[in-house]
């Protein structure tokens, strides 16, 4: 909106509208989410920081603005709901800074801490029940668009890896139009005139996806104990690679923690403290079905010297629950399921986990979780909902307690 400085330029001149705000600093926190989320609730729009509201352009200084990027970004993450994708970019006019945040119409209905507001001309007002209920109704048909199809600001198709998005690019088809077949794959999404990067493609397809989406990444913690406690922490790491390679390098922290005994009686007769087929079905589940609009928090996996602990953010999909997880079949991001299918783990990691790719998309994987962990440890593993948060408890196998059917 409004892509030419020229045309910008012309816009401030006309005074503030539906389409755009004029702010002469950065508001407060919450009443700037609350512009923003006015926007994305009417048609999208523009607020300019350095601009008074007469429309002359203040400017402001270098540091303020790096600092007002900043913090634009984590208001969309931490004081909307649910998080919000925005564009940012930093202008000169008349040899002065400014911050330009565009705001698209959203899929969705945002809220923040102060309630639903939306943009009415050159001011934003909070919804009445009605407006509000079918403002819900309006965009609900929205919602078949899945959150890992949308598209990311502030990227494009130069945002993705060759190497890694030529992995869902049959061999075949490499010499046509790469846009054309990045398209077809939803790697990349059209907005506008424009193609950006989905979700799914930064996820997969980015070495460091949480640089366009927080807390994208898994983070592994190992302690000496059975609590919390940073007097036992043995072990910690972040894993912020793609999706794949966070699977991965997961797998190998547990593996290095999972303690195994041995009996030597007859052959050797291996009993660790986890299955790593479990772990893995539970670690690719957490991946494939966490809520990546929700940037609060990441996956996070803690080993104790009793258990393991895997949490994984956002509420169950549909009407899965906690307790018919083992029947029920739902997936939240469908494209990142799919992704994950045709990548093939190599030969060392698919005979550890009996498999041939990431996800074999046969819903056997909370049963493999419940009944190998089970047979192990001889304690069957928790599934609880903690504020739209799911954790995984599986129990650590003590020496020689495993007993063959």
């Amino acid at each position: 909106m409004f892509d030419s400085l020229t045309e910008l330029i012309e816009k401030i001149s006309l005074g503030e509208d539906a389409t755009i705000e004029f702010k002469r600093t950065l508001p407060h926190r919450n009443s700037l989410a609350d512009e923003i989320a006015a926007f994305a609730n009417a048609r999208g729009g523009v607020i300019l920081i350095g601009v008074d509201d007469t429309g002359e352009v203040i400017g402001i200084n270098r540091h303020e603005l790096d600092r007002a990027e900043k913090t634009v970004v984590e208001i969309c993450q931490d004081s909307i709901e649910p998080m919000l994708l925005i564009f940012t970019e930093k202008l000169r006019i008349d040899d002065k800074n400014l911050l330009k945040i565009e705001v698209p119409r959203s899929l969705f209905v945002h809220k923040t801490a102060n309630g639903y507001f939306i943009r009415q001309g050159s001011s934003k007002r909070e919804m009445p029940t009605e407006q509000l209920a079918r403002l819900f109704q309006s965009r609900s048909q929205a919602r078949i668009i899945a959150f890992d199809e949308q598209f990311v600001p502030n990227t494009s198709q130069d945002t993705l890896k060759r190497d890694l998005y030529q992995r869902f690019i049959t061999e075949g088809a490499i010499t046509d139009d790469m846009e054309d077949l990045l398209l077809k794959r939803h790697l990349l999404v059209k907005e506008g005139q424009q193609s950006r990067a989905s979700v799914a493609g930064i996820l997969m397809c980015h070495d460091k996806p949480d640089d366009y989406l927080y807390n994208s990444f898994i983070q592994a913690v190992y302690y000496r104990g059975k609590e919390k406690d940073a007097n036992y922490q043995i072990d910690a790491k972040d894993f912020k690679g793609p999706l794949d390679q966070q699977i991965i390098d997961t797998m190998r922290f547990v593996y290095r923690y999972n303690a195994v005994a041995a009996r030597k009686d007859i052959g050797r007769i291996d009993f660790p403290e986890y299955s790593m087929r479990a772990v893995f079905e539970a670690v690719v589940n957490a991946v494939v079905h966490r809520d990546y609009s929700k940037t609060s928090s990441k996956i996070r996996l803690f080993m104790f010297s009793d258990r393991l602990e895997l949490y994984s953010p956002g509420a169950l999909a549909n009407t899965v629950t906690v307790d018919n997880l083992r029947y029920s079949q739902a997936t939240r991001n469908e494209l990142l399921a799919r992704l994950l299918s045709e990548i093939a783990l190599d030969d060392d990691m698919g005979k550890q986990v009996i498999r041939r790719h990431f996800l074999e998309r046969r819903g056997e994987g909370v049963g493999i979780i419940l009944s190998e962990s089970e047979t192990l440890s001889g304690k069957a593993p928790v599934y609880e909902l903690f504020d739209e948060e799911l954790r995984l408890t599986i129990f650590a196998a003590k020496p020689f307690q495993y007993k063959a059917n």
